[in-house]
């Protein structure tokens, strides 16, 4: 049975990440754009991941293996 903690720790990681980006964009007149741009990506990452995990422990085509005699 598979488990929902890779799920659940990539996440955590991922939001310290964005915590990370959100507090230590450097100032300047683009740094609500950096800040944006950081954090959408990070979750633009993570969302693709976990749907890419998720697809291979629950496939919506189950394999069909053949019996050669």
């Amino acid at each position: 049975m598979a488990s929902i903690l890779p799920v659940l720790f990539m996440f955590v990681v991922t939001a310290a990440l964005m915590t990370v980006a959100a507090l230590f964009t450097p100032k300047g007149p683009n740094q609500v754009t950096v800040r944006t741009a950081l954090m959408l990506t990070l979750a633009s990452c993570y969302l693709m991941w976990m749907v890419t995990y998720m697809a291979q422990l629950h496939p919506l085509i189950v394999p069909v293996h053949s019996v050669k005699a």
